[in-house]
């Protein structure tokens, strides 16, 4: 059985990016008697609100699609994150990270070429070099710090490793896809504000909802490579992947929260039919 999820942050009103993204993994199931899933990644409790949340079951609602109850939440998980976090640390494929964000950002300036990827540079991995003593020190005098995967050490565990890509990558990879499991680096997995990094969470909560068939846009698609590393580290199922183009605003950029994108509240409230979304949809996306 197909079994699909739309995994929403309740941090501000949904836009036609999210109803695309939702009605994508909707439809995914809807012929072939699969289940479609929502889960709200609330992990983040300083921005997420419930009137934000109360307004995605409200959008989702509107376009007409159906999910089963009870929903998922995040913020309810995080013991599952922290046992994640165990196992990793069993391997000694954590270790903490004491740089500020300036420091990491004067680092990055002195190194002549320093490596970079999806999200820009990569951290130059400065306190994987800490010997346990100088770690212990550091924490018991309360300097805050972020726990970080080994990406090295992590990459021999795990050895050579692909996914499966039914839809279309930002260069339209389908099929087999190899995976660079050093995309991202010696990337965060949980900071002392946020138990648990998206990378981790995703991975632990797709494997808990049984989650086969991911659908999302592809502006995560290199996000699988670490994921799919992440998977076979945790011994978790790997679901496949159906990455998406993704809806652009008049600008040729993708909609964002924050660049106040035209939301589906206002196009309801406005007289606009989920019909119309729909067609809106199948237009923008056969541009």
């Amino acid at each position: 059985m197909i079994v699909t999820r739309f995994a929403p942050s309740p941090t501000g009103a949904l836009h036609l990016g999210h109803a695309y993204a939702a009605i994508t993994a909707h439809d995914a199931v809807k012929v072939v008697g699969g289940r479609f899933l929502v889960r709200i990644e609330d992990i983040d409790r300083t921005r997420c609100r419930p009137e934000f949340e109360t307004a995605i079951f409200e959008d989702l609602a509107w376009l007409e699609l159906s999910w089963e109850t009870p929903v998922l939440h995040q913020s309810e998980r995080f013991d599952a994150y922290r046992a994640a976090l165990d196992v990793l640390n069993s391997q000694q494929l954590l270790y903490p990270c004491f740089c500020t964000r300036a420091e990491i950002a004067a680092e990055i300036a002195r190194a002549s070429e320093a490596p970079h990827g999806p999200e820009g540079a990569l951290y130059p991995s400065a306190c994987r070099h800490l010997d346990e003593a100088q770690r212990l020190e550091r924490i018991a005098s309360g300097v805050a710090y972020a726990l970080r995967l080994d990406c090295t050490k992590a990459v021999a565990r795990a050895g050579t490793l692909a996914f499966e890509e039914f839809g279309a990558g930002p260069n339209d990879e389908h099929g087999t896809i190899a995976v660079d499991p050093h995309l991202f680096g010696d990337i965060v997995l949980a900071r002392k504000e946020i138990p648990a990094s998206y990378h981790l969470a995703v991975v632990v909560d797709d494997a808990f909802q049984g989650i086969t068939l991911v659908t999302r846009g592809n502006d995560l698609f290199a996000a699988t490579h670490v994921q799919r590393l992440l998977q076979t580290l945790l011994d978790l199922p790997t679901p496949d992947y159906a990455h998406h183009k993704l809806i652009l605003g008049a600008q040729g950029r993708k909609l964002s929260k924050r660049d106040h994108a035209a939301t589906l509240r206002a196009m309801r409230e406005g007289g606009v039919t989920a019909r119309r979304v729909r067609k809106q949809l199948e237009l923008a996306q056969s541009n």
